[in-house]
């Protein structure tokens, strides 16, 4: 009780810079440890699903990866019950503390086991779903409550940098890796590398984050703690919120795992790139994405979010299928990165919006659970498959198929965005 009393006060803005911070680092660490995983499947993918084709040791790694999103929304319901209950610190703590195991099992699981390796790998990603899961809701919770008011969307964007750091960073360890091992290597043992590296971040992260203030929102609710993180409330009192959240997670869920995870296997698989050159192209992609969340997430403390997210789904979904059309013939590295570089533009209105519209939208009892559930529901039936239906499609001889899929998902979160209120201007945060 005398650690919650004590945040109560104002802090200032240093604290308030050194809090954003605790609370974003473990973000990039632990979505450093889930992108690891996709980046690196081209190299163990052989190990665990020795049989068959590329495509098919790829799509056997990809449904591996499905099943991580699978366990996020147990992760979501249950780190957000604990952190509308237990406080935003405690549940950021213990959810880096899981991703650590997860990424330690993962890095030493033995391979040439048959049946026995592949259900290790299963369980190492599915402990890194609950992990992951739990921690988007508390992330953004904690960093939209730790903002100040007019300053939400830039903070939303620069929480989304740390999201795709961890991916920059892996991908970047990727060409680090290629340039000093050996393939053979790489095959062997050198996908391990990554793995331990993450776990060994966590337990930085995990000390950092114990020393972060709680939110003012959590410390000043006046709800007594049997009646927070109430799952039932959000489809029955909040039933158009949450249908909100999922809508607009799939749409720029499946855009986001399109664009950023299966292009690396796209460029390679479909437009016939080496694999080093697939890896280099996406650097550089990941690099300029970066740069376009808390610029975008600014612009819309400006303008609002609702004309933010408005042009990111319809201008997404006009542009889906001639781009991969497009791209699928391309052969010059230099026009696939530009290629690249204006859907993710697009998409930066929906990602750099993506803590703060969804905390903006609840009320402080149900705040992290209300981030976190839909969000993890959305991405396991959505984004979670994307490499799933984008090879299943491919390997059926109808890739283009999944082209039309994703410009429909863009399409629907476009109607569902022109039809909402704007949260900038209705938002349920009311500390500043």
């Amino acid at each position: 009780m005398t650690a919650t009393l004590a945040v109560v006060r104002d802090i200032t803005a240093w604290q308030r810079l050194r809090n954003i911070f605790g609370g974003s680092a473990g973000n990039l660490v632990e979505w450093f440890d889930w992108f690891a995983y996709a980046s690196f499947a081209i190299y163990f993918s052989r190990a665990f699903f020795p049989e068959g084709s590329q495509t098919v040791q790829l799509l056997n790694t990809a449904f591996v990866f499905a099943g991580g999103f699978l366990a996020r929304p147990v992760g979501a319901l249950l780190m957000g019950v604990y952190a509308d209950r237990a406080g935003r610190r405690a549940a950021l703590t213990l959810s880096v503390a899981m991703m650590c195991a997860g990424s330690l099992i993962i890095a030493l699981i033995p391979t040439g086991l048959g049946v026995v390796s592949a259900c290790l790998l299963i369980g190492a990603r599915l402990l890194q779903g609950l992990s992951v899961g739990g921690e988007y809701g508390a992330s953004a919770t904690y960093i939209s409550e730790m903002a100040t008011r007019d300053s939400r969307g830039f903070w939303s964007g620069c929480l989304y940098v740390t999201l795709i750091g961890g991916q920059l960073a892996a991908v970047l360890l990727q060409v680090i890796l290629q340039s000093l091992l050996t393939e053979d290597e790489l095959y062997a043992w050198g996908w391990r590398i990554p793995f331990a590296i993450g776990a060994l971040l966590a337990v930085v992260v995990f000390w950092i984050r114990r020393g972060i203030d709680e939110t003012q929102s959590f410390a000043r609710t006046s709800v007594p703690v049997e009646e927070r993180g109430r799952s039932f409330l959000l489809f029955t009192r909040y039933p158009k919120e949450t249908a909100i959240v999922v809508i607009l997670t799939a749409g720029g869920g499946i855009a986001f795992y399109t664009y950023t995870i299966y292009m690396q296997q796209f460029l390679v698989n479909t437009s016939g790139f080496p694999k080093d050159v697939a890896s280099r192209l996406m650097t550089l992609v990941l690099i300029a994405f970066i740069f376009f969340q808390p610029l975008v997430g600014w612009i819309s403390d400006r303008i609002g979010r609702k004309p933010t997210l408005m042009f990111s789904f319809g201008i997404g979904a006009l542009i889906a299928v001639p781009m991969l059309s497009t791209l699928a013939r391309v052969s010059d590295p230099l026009a696939a990165f530009l290629l690249l570089l204006l859907p993710l533009f697009v998409l930066s209105g929906y990602t750099s919006l993506s803590a703060i519209l969804k905390a903006e939208l609840f009320p402080t009892h149900v705040r992290a659970l209300g981030v976190a559930l839909p969000y993890a529901l959305a991405h396991a039936i959505f984004g979670g498959n994307a490499q799933t239906a984008a090879l299943s499609f491919k390997g059926a001889g109808n890739e283009a198929g999944y082209f039309w899929l994703l410009a429909v998902l863009l399409g629907i979160g476009f109607v569902v965005a022109a039809t909402m209120r704007d949260t900038m201007k209705h938002t349920l945060i009311r500390e500043d």
